[in-house]
């Protein structure tokens, strides 16, 4: 059997690592199985820094598909022309795709087309909000795959709610396979002066927040007021970068940092006394190292890190940013656990399912 993996942006390296590893050591207990990995992407693409697939112990694409625009509608067009022509070449028995981008729902459609095994990794997750481009994008791909891998139950009932049961897994959260594996292999982040005993880190990306300068400079306000005098550390690139030192508060509590490699990133946000951020991959993984998030966001993909974890949701609201921020800085946090099935063998779940099913 083989396996394409394909990914579309840095964060799906972090979901396809522990799947790679999981067929490595299926085939070398015997199984007839292997894998290409694949980056809709150019081989230059500066997000791929080289750190990062050594930090995560995986090797570098097999094949870069070279698509590079910004335009998502021209995008799509280029992953499914350069997509098809490589699934043409190489005989494909599965394609493995990976959240909800763009160039996922891409390989998804060429996939089908060409009467290829569908996996969808991370499958089920719903804003229910369909202006988003992600959201349809989400229901194409899970209306098309044949075998749907869920991380919860929240998505797992969506997902059996809008197709047949027989090709619904839930397999857990893939993300925690990864921290487990690297946990021990964090590094602590090269920064002009050593990380402060408590501090807070803050991250940022979406395109609304970023936008939304006047909101954005009262929400910065509301980190910096009520972090009890703590640095809160911000590492942060492009746009992002610009805007929040274009409207960093007066009080310098909030300090801006290099982006940090995987290692970095992970040693820097489990050691943190809270996390404030709009990714959902980081509020999952505070939830597993037990640390306070705060969303920007009035809803999440994954609501078992608010019911179970240490997630809580503010929306785009400075004052409600500001009591939270208070009760983290102050140690008031709510009581959390861990959600079901984030025990690190997600992929070999994945693989096995695959072995049988595909």
């Amino acid at each position: 059997m083989h396996i394409c993996i394909m990914t579309g942006a840095r964060p799906n390296f972090m979901k396809v690592a522990p799947i790679m590893r999981a067929i490595d050591n299926a085939r070398n207990h015997g199984r007839n199985i292997t894998y290409q990995l694949v980056y809709a992407g150019t081989d230059d693409d500066p997000t791929l820094e080289e750190s990062l697939f050594s930090d995560l112990d995986i090797h570098k694409p097999d094949v870069f598909l070279g698509v590079s625009c910004e335009n998502l509608n021209e995008l799509t067009g280029q992953v499914m022309s350069t997509f098809e022509r490589y699934l043409q070449e190489h005989k494909t028995d599965a394609v493995i795709v990976v959240d909800d981008l763009a160039s996922t729902m891409a390989a998804a459609i060429v996939t089908k087309k060409q009467n290829i095994t569908l996996a969808h990794l991370v499958a089920g997750t719903r804003s229910f909000d369909i202006t988003m481009p992600k959201e349809i994008n989400r229901l194409v791909i899970d209306g098309l795959s044949d075998l749907l891998f869920t991380a919860g139950m929240g998505s797992q009932s969506t997902a059996t709610r809008e197709g047949s049961q027989e090709k619904v897994y839930m397999v857990g959260n893939i993300l925690m396979d990864t921290l487990r594996y690297n946990h021990n292999r964090f590094l602590p982040p090269t920064l002009p002066q050593p990380c402060d005993e408590q501090y807070i880190v803050f991250t940022l990306n979406r395109k609304a927040l970023i936008a939304d300068e006047e909101n954005l400079r009262r929400m910065l306000q509301a980190i910096a007021d009520n972090a009890n005098g703590m640095t809160v550390y911000a590492p942060l690139r492009g746009k992002a970068k610009e805007v929040v030192e274009r409207n960093m508060p007066a009080s310098g509590n909030i300090r801006v940092i290099p982006p940090q490699s995987y290692l970095q990133f992970g040693w820097l946000t489990s050691h943190a006394k809270g996390i404030i951020t709009d990714s959902g991959n980081v509020a999952e993984e505070a939830t597993f190292n037990g640390v306070p998030c705060i969303t920007l966001n009035s809803y999440t993909e994954h609501i078992e890190t608010v019911k179970v974890g240490t997630n809580v949701l503010v929306g785009e609201d400075a004052e409600v940013l500001a009591e939270y921020v208070g009760k983290m800085a102050r140690g008031e946090w709510k009581a959390a656990g861990i959600p079901d099935r984030w025990d690190g063998r997600t992929a070999e779940r994945i693989v096995q399912i695959l072995s049988e099913r595909a």
